[in-house]
């Protein structure tokens, strides 16, 4: 039989090519399938954590990398979901904007979940049960309960549900730190009279970092439980649901839990009660009939406060260095040697080292070893902001300052000194007005650079501009707009400074006088 004749057996054979074809097909849905499947597990997983929040995450003692409670479930998860963990270190207020725009695909920070959290990011099943702590000084007998709080002085982590707690307690002054280290450290130092933190991170930092003075009063003030965070809708949630489930089953999450804690680990739900409460939570306040205040509301409201402090500690901090900054570059040109390498060290230590460590330690260093040494002092934020600020200017300025005086022409000096002027003569009515008229450019720059290096004074817990949007994104979680107009503040405040000092420019020149007479 011929190719032709075999050819045309098999097209009579239709049910043949129809069988084929429909092997054909499944065969493609199968592996198309089976794709789909493997597509969505991911092969790394970017998870964000705040390595400031012991015993859940923190540094290992030789500094190579993460560890923890935290860290030791969110790899376990990752191993039996066969994922590698990529861990990324972000301040706490940042996590949950990281989620809002997808840069991240979790986060694991002792995050507790929230019906308000849930409407911004996804959460996991509970992972872990804590709750609120009190936390006071030894020899404080008043404060014993939540009550007790009323009036008082009280330092919180910024974005935390200890830091919502507090801010319902009335007649009571909240301070709001980046880290619950930053919060305990103020109680130390005596500076408020309470902390309001997560009872395992305050209790681990007692008894196991050896925090001396304090003692917690009120554990598990409220219950709470933490999750693993994730973006709205994200098809990562049923996997991490499925790692945690695993390890809690083999056995895994009761060794780590014992790791990190003493006793048995305690019984999770399926989901936690903030999230069944939330639907009947949303519905009470839509029948009550409560409007929450608008993030345009309180942009209006509470930036123009924080942009007020912020042009205050501008002014004060140039006013004290310039001052400073004067009599260091007065020094810099004097004879004597001692004065000019005391006024050089001085000079490269502060240019040298970043504002943020002076802040630290002028703030919190020196209130700590003045403890040390059986010495109560301690300084309250403004003080301390200026004088870290004003130090750090004057160090800059000094060397401005310097240079427009040594910018005039040496001959002055001379022409000066033959018509009979002492050096503080020349110095007051020849030489330094023309050196202020030249250093005024440089001057102009650095009161803008101020303007915005005094957001860093938000580490001490001052509400400056820069602090104001962070508690509007903690309460809001709407970072990109808020930011946004923290941004436009600050221009608006960078742009009128720098109008000013042209302005200021144009009026001591001398040669637009003579155009103006003319």
């Amino acid at each position: 039989m011929n190719l032709y004749l075999m050819l045309k057996q098999i097209r009579r054979l239709s049910w043949l090519r129809h069988l084929g074809l429909g092997l054909v097909v499944c065969a493609l849905m199968i592996s198309l399938s089976s794709f789909r499947v493997n597509s969505q597990t991911p092969q790394v997983l970017k998870v964000a954590t705040e390595p400031t929040f012991p015993p859940f995450e923190m540094q290992s003692e030789d500094g190579s990398g993460l560890q923890g409670f935290d860290i030791d479930i969110m790899n376990a998860i990752g191993e039996a979901m066969g994922v590698t963990i990529q861990f990324e270190g972000l301040p706490f207020d940042g996590i949950i904007p990281a989620l809002q725009s997808n840069t991240i695909d979790a986060a694991i920070s002792g995050i507790t979940i929230t019906s308000a959290r849930a409407q911004s990011v996804g959460f996991s099943s509970p992972y872990f049960k804590a709750g609120l702590a009190i936390a006071v000084q030894e020899n404080n007998t008043d404060i014993e309960s939540f009550d007790d709080l009323t009036n008082k002085r009280i330092a919180v982590q910024i974005g935390t549900t200890g830091a919502m707690e507090a801010n319902k307690i009335p007649n009571a002054t909240t301070t709001e730190f980046d880290s619950a280290v930053l919060a305990l450290q103020e109680l130390v130092n005596g500076k408020v009279d309470a902390v309001v933190n997560d009872g395992p991170v305050t209790l681990f930092a007692i008894k196991e970092a050896g925090l001396k003075g304090v003692k917690v009063v009120g554990e598990l003030v409220t219950e709470e439980f933490y999750g693993i965070a994730l973006p709205k809708n994200s098809p990562n949630r049923q996997l991490i649901n499925y790692g945690l489930f695993t390890i809690l089953e083999n056995g895994a999450y009761q060794s780590i839990y014992q790791k990190w804690f003493a006793g048995e680990p305690l019984q999770l739900p399926l989901i936690a009660p903030a999230m069944e409460g939330a639907a009947q939570e949303l519905a009470t306040s839509i029948q009550q009939q409560q409007p929450q205040q608008s993030v345009f509301i309180q942009l209006l409201t509470r930036l123009p406060q924080g942009a007020l402090l912020t042009v205050l500690l501008t002014t004060f901090s140039v006013f004290f260095g310039m001052i400073g900054g004067s009599l260091i570059a007065f020094a810099l040109i004097s004879p004597n040697k001692l004065l000019r390498t005391i006024c050089q060290i001085y000079v490269e230590f502060f240019r040298g080292t970043p504002m943020l460590v002076q802040l630290f330690i002028i703030y919190f260093g020196l209130p700590a070893l003045f403890q040390n040494l059986g010495i109560q002092w301690s300084l309250d934020r403004f003080p301390a902001a200026i004088i870290a600020l004003s130090l750090n200017v004057a160090a800059y300025l000094a060397e401005i300052i310097r240079g427009g005086i040594q910018s005039i022409d040496q001959g002055q000096w001379e022409a000066c000194q033959s018509l009979g002027m002492s050096p503080i003569q020349t110095m007051q009515d020849v030489i330094f007005p023309q050196a202020f008229r030249r250093i005024l450019p440089p001057l102009g720059n650095e009161f803008i650079t101020l303007i915005k290096d005094t957001s860093l004074t938000a580490v001490i817990g001052f509400v400056e501009l820069f602090r104001q949007g962070q508690l509007i994104v903690a309460s809001t979680y709407q970072a990109f707009e808020v930011y946004i107009v923290v941004a436009l503040f600050y221009l608006l405040l960078t742009s009128s400074s720098s109008f000013l000092f042209k302005y200021l420019e144009k009026q001591m020149n001398p040669l637009s006088k003579i155009k103006k007479s003319a």
